[in-house]
């Protein structure tokens, strides 16, 4: 056990960093795994140079493997701004590492047709929401100091999720347009959803909900006009029902590549108020 003390906004919590829990989807390159936007799969293959062979079933003296993967379709990846931006923005310039205070809530999506809150371009009336309102209703239910970060886990759950391909032109819930400014106006930094986008999958490229979170204009596409450059997006991860709504320190893992978006593993640390 490995208790650490803090205080924040004059409250002291306690925090164990000896029992992670990981939210990242487990990406197995030789079997089942989630897909987005018709991405082929991840795969791994041995890397084979000049006789040899990084495979030692192969008769090789080690195994080195070849990876191809899309970091935004083939599982739990944390992006930046540089997504949506002609300038290339590399998330370990905006994503330096460390620890935040992080806030995980379960809401249940809200079919477009039964609230006012909407999207852009305006969602079918089928399109499931995350919004506003139950994003402040979530909020009531665990008050506590101020959270740069939002986990964010849509019900219900389902284990599907760790391998599901999303097809078409809808396939999962997003943020509405309110909601992604409620969480801009309560000073969300950092958001991690269990979805495979913020935004609907086709939406003439708007991506409404990536810019108002970056702080960029509408169609923005340079870097420099994004109001909240340090901001970032973590989409398909997994929380699973075993970890609890509440308070956690958050620990947002990612190799140093120099693109909008890596590969990513999402750590929580259960937080005690004192």
């Amino acid at each position: 056990m490995t208790i650490m003390r803090f205080e924040v906004e004059g409250r002291r919590l306690n925090v164990d960093f000896a029992q992670p829990l990981s939210i990242a989807i487990p990406l197995d390159f030789n079997g089942p795994q989630p897909s987005f936007y018709n991405a082929p799969v991840a795969t791994a293959k041995p890397y084979r140079e000049a006789g040899f062979v990084g495979d030692t079933r192969a008769g090789g003296s080690c195994n080195c493997e070849q990876l191809t993967l899309v970091p935004h379709c083939n599982g739990t990846h944390t992006e930046c701004v540089g997504h949506v931006t002609d300038d290339r923005v590399a998330i370990t310039d905006r994503l330096r590492g460390g620890i935040v205070l992080a806030l995980l809530v379960s809401v249940h999506p809200v079919a477009a047709s039964a609230t006012r809150e909407d999207s852009d371009p305006p969602p079918a009336a089928t399109d499931l929401l995350l919004t506003a309102e139950s994003l402040a209703s979530a909020f009531a239910a665990h008050p506590g100091p101020t959270a740069c970060a939002l986990v964010l886990r849509t019900l219900p759950i389902h284990a599907t999720r760790l391998t599901q391909a999303y097809h078409g032109s809808a396939p999962a819930p997003y943020l509405s347009r309110q909601a992604a400014s409620w969480l801009v106006d309560h000073g969300i930094d950092h958001l991690v959803l269990d979805l495979p986008s913020a935004d609907r999958a086709d939406d003439h490229g708007r991506l409404t909900a990536h810019r108002l979170f970056f702080g960029l204009p509408a169609g923005g596409r340079r870097a420099r006009d994004a109001a909240r450059p340090q901001a970032s997006i973590t989409e398909l991860a997994w929380v699973a029902p075993t970890i609890h709504d509440g308070w956690y320190m958050l620990d947002l893992q990612i190799p140093a590549f120099l693109t909008d978006a890596a590969p990513s593993r999402p750590l929580l640390y259960p937080v005690h108020f004192e």
